[in-house]
Formats: structure tokens, sequence, C-alpha cells
């Protein structure tokens, strides 16, 4: 597989592909549920591994999992740790997390996230490569695969971090409850202001009472379809000198 470099910070670049690549989605995702330095992670589905590689753009941060069914995200995600010589700092799993107990023990994660497919088999376009249709349909994952994953991985008030479409946040919140790991904090996202949002981002705690935070929504552009100044913060380092590139 032939590779590109995408170019995270100073010190961190990523590989890319037909195959794997990485969207708006991930990045808010990534910065949604930033790990604390005493946090374990885990990054569930992890496709080029571009949320692990912008966590350890922070020097501080170690000891980062990710997984993926797919052989080929793996060793993309390899290609990326030799050319920015990660191997001490993330370790990448070739596993399906439907058999998650195949390859960790119970509770051995603080923090685990995942961007899963969002799209039900039969639904949308599925005229793609099978990476693309692994990716973006739930054929070898959907939400209570992901829930019950997460469940059996966390530690007691360890973290679950997901996105997803609107459409599905009473599936996603009713499958948290039944798996033991209650809603705390959810934020919406869109566009522009004024606009509906087409993704949220939600993270559980396993073990915790019931509270949920509604955050402030989070609109990527203003009205001159720029980049709002939380968006360029969000993407950090990733943004400077790329504005043009990824607006």
């Amino acid at each position: 597989m032939e590779y590109k470099y995408e170019r995270l910070s100073d010190n961190i670049k990523i590989a890319v592909s037909s195959d794997h690549t990485f969207g708006t989605d991930a990045v808010l995702l990534s910065h949604f549920a930033k790990p604390k330095y005493k946090d374990k992670p885990l990054d569930m589905g992890t496709g080029c591994g571009i949320i692990p590689f912008l966590w350890l753009r922070d020097e501080r941060q170690s000891g980062v999992h990710c997984l993926d069914i797919q052989k080929n995200a793996i060793e993309q995600v390899n290609a990326s740790i030799e050319i920015n010589s990660l191997g001490d700092r993330l370790t990448p799993h070739l596993c399906d997390l439907r058999k998650i107990k195949d390859e960790f023990p119970a509770e051995c994660f603080s923090l685990v996230t995942m961007n899963p497919p969002y799209k039900p088999v039969n639904t949308g376009i599925e005229s793609l490569g099978e990476s693309a249709r692994i990716a973006r349909h739930e054929i070898c994952c959907n939400i209570e695969d992901a829930v019950r994953a997460a469940s059996y991985l966390l530690t007691y008030m360890g973290r679950f971090c997901m996105c997803h479409r609107p459409e599905r946040l009473t599936d996603v919140i009713a499958t948290m409850r039944e798996y033991k790991i209650e809603p705390k904090r959810l934020r919406f996202v869109s566009d522009k202001q004024g606009e509906k949002p087409f993704l949220f981002l939600i993270e559980g705690k396993k073990g915790a009472k019931p509270f949920l935070e509604v955050e402030s929504e989070l609109n990527l552009k203003n009205n001159e379809n720029k980049f709002s100044p939380e968006m360029l913060e969000i993407y950090g380092s990733y943004a400077d000198g790329y504005e043009d590139k990824i607006r």
C-alpha cells in the first residue's frame, strides 16, 4: 500500500491512504475525549490511528493503545509509528472488538474511544471498497458491539467517548445505560450557528450516578465560512499554515 503523510504537528505526521484516512469527526472526538496523563487510553476502530496520533502530539502523553479489525489499517498505523519513532508510546492491536475478551483482560483501560460506523447495513452508498464499507457501515460493529466492548474494558468510573449522528442519540444513550455506562456529557456539533446539528459527542462513565451535562453547541464555522476560533483551537498545531487545506 502506498501512503501519503499528513502533518499533524512539527513532530508528528500520519500515514493516510485511499483505504484509511480521517475526517473532522475523528478530530473532534479526539479533542472531546482528551486523556488525562494518568489515563490508560484505548481507541477502538482506529483506522489510520488519527485519534491516538493527535493525542501523542503532547509529549507528556504516553501508553496509548488502539485496535482495528482490518489488517491493512494496523499495517498503516505501524508505518506511522515507525516514521515517528513512537514504538514505546503507541501499541496497536489487530482485534475484532466483538471478541474483545480474546485480546484484553477486563477493566484494563480508564478511557475508551470510538468513532463508529454510522450507517446500518443496506443503507447509503455501498458501492465502496471493502475497507470503506467496514468503516462506514455496521458490517463488523454496531452501537451495541462498541458499548459492550467498552463496558468490559473500562475500570470503575472509566470514561467511554464516542460520536454519532443525532438520529441515533436515543439508541446510544439506551445502550450505554444497558451496559452500566452512564451518559455524563453531551455536545452537539453543527456547521454554523442556527443550522441543525450533524453530529453529537458523548461521554459516559462506568458505574456513575445519573446526571447529564449538555454542553454548548460547537459551531465549526462563522458567518464568513471560516473556522470558528474554537475550531482552530481544536485543530491546534494541525491548523498551522493549513487553514485553506482543511477549511
